[in-house]
């Protein structure tokens, strides 16, 4: 069905054109499975053609971290529905490629999924540097796409099927440092100046937006507000300008390998605001926590589940369980606090909207969608405007009492990290500043 597109959207189109010319012949990337497992597979019916969901995930590079327990947890979902009978009583097959955390192979692989492989619905991979790149190559197919952690992707689109699978709500920029925001203006003296800095990509340019409009209705002073090459391997310098402003605040947006230098940096500059952090992707996997060790020790930054008892909707610890003890066998992150959660709900919501529906009919599914509310093991999810949540639910969550590199402190989240907001998941309160922070041994007192 061909999808008329209005003047924004086709500007924004524009933009990847040369990326949609990529040859589906010369894709250099390899179909690495397709979904469910052996038991689950033996219970499929024999003569049903299966459900093809497509996706191409991060499954190396610097997000392959957060891609592959993604991944993990939505085959896990593939093995339950499976085991249930599949969807529409037919079983479901993932058919997914690695984009290799590059956005320059996304277009080929969405138009391979669609074109050649011609499955029947298709959601996104981790990331929002990732997930844009296929919007142009969704929307002329006219499908339905739910994206994993994608921040405000559909901003620039409008486009009605798409939906998204994080909890920043109607103002998705703001919300990703509203509550950092938040928490250091309840401070006594309130500090009066921020520093906002992030990569020159999707991302973070989307976090610091929302950073600058959050500075502005807290009345605070922007004395610096720069990005960095995506590129940048060298912290250093980045700190060091950020340290010589002496702010108040420091805000920074960035990726997996951004954060983890610029943890590093801070640590070894002994740069000390009153609070630093916000919208640091990668600080909430595993393997970074481990590598990082105390030097994350007073860090607040965003967060969206963890296995604390305010969390606890139906079935998420079921599938911690399930995903664990599969995780050390697949090489992923051994907890899955972060991603795990996530890539399940987002088949429980598509799962949902098939059997409401009893259809695969893409603009069926979206209407369905646009109004349903969806029980899932994040809790209960209704999408607003642009596909977004109605409602925000980003938590901000500080670092503390970590010692040395072990794992087991961290599986205890509880011990080393606190939810400072939204306030109905709060778990304890912010030991402020930094500085006190960041040499605390104890765990933060509950508040």
């Amino acid at each position: 069905m061909r999808v008329f597109l209005d003047r924004a959207a086709r500007v924004a189109l524009s933009g990847f054109n040369r990326q949609m010319k990529i040859a589906v012949a010369g894709l250099a990337v390899a179909v690495l499975a397709s979904g469910g497992f052996a038991a689950a597979r033996a219970a499929e019916p024999a003569n049903a053609a299966p459900i093809k969901i497509g996706l191409g995930m991060s499954l190396s590079g610097p997000l392959a971290a957060n891609g592959k327990s993604a991944l993990l947890a939505m085959q896990i979902w593939v093995a339950d529905v499976n085991a249930k009978g599949g969807l529409l009583g037919r079983p479901v097959k993932l058919v997914y490629y690695d984009n290799q955390s590059n956005p320059s192979t996304v277009p080929g692989i969405y138009t391979k999924l669609l074109d050649v492989d011609h499955v029947n619905l298709v959601i996104s991979g981790y990331a929002t540097n990732m997930i844009a790149p296929a919007m142009p190559i969704v929307m002329e197919h006219g499908k339905v796409f739910e994206s994993l952690f994608g921040l405000a992707v559909n901003k620039q689109f409008h486009y009605a099927k798409y939906f998204s699978m994080l909890p920043t709500g109607p103002n998705a920029e703001e919300a990703f440092t509203k509550g950092f925001f938040d928490t250091a203006m309840a401070q006594n003296p309130k500090p009066k100046t921020v520093a906002i800095v992030g990569a020159n990509a999707d991302f973070s340019n989307h976090c610091m937006t929302g950073a600058r409009a959050n500075a502005k209705a807290a009345d605070l002073k922007v004395v610096y507000d720069q990005t960095y090459p995506p590129r940048t391997t060298n912290y250093d310098p980045v700190v060091q300008a950020i340290q010589a402003v002496h702010p108040d605040l420091a805000v920074i947006c960035s990726y997996p390998l951004d954060s983890v230098g610029m943890v590093h940096a801070i640590n070894e500059l002994g740069f000390k605001p009153e609070m630093i952090g916000g919208g640091m992707v990668g600080l909430q996997s595993t393997s970074v926590q481990t590598e990082l060790g105390s030097e994350l020790n007073g860090i607040v930054v965003y967060n969206f589940w963890l296995p604390e008892k305010t969390m606890e909707f139906p079935g998420v610890q079921k599938l911690i369980k399930d995903y664990q003890a599969k995780a050390a066998s697949e090489g992923v992150d051994p907890l899955g606090y972060y991603m795990a959660p996530w890539g399940y709900a987002d088949l429980q919501v598509l799962g949902q909207a098939v059997e409401a529906t009893k259809s695969l009919d893409d603009s069926k599914l979206a209407g369905y969608m646009h109004k349903a509310t969806f029980h899932t093991v994040v809790g209960d999810i209704k999408f607003g405007a642009d596909g977004e949540w109605s409602t925000s639910r980003v938590l901000q969550v500080q670092f503390h009492g970590i010692s040395g590199h072990g794992l087991d402190q961290f599986r205890n989240a509880n011990s080393v990290e606190t939810i400072l907001t939204p306030s109905q998941y709060k778990t304890g309160s912010v030991i402020y500043p930094y500085s006190a922070a960041a040499k605390a041994k104890t765990t933060s007192p509950a508040g």
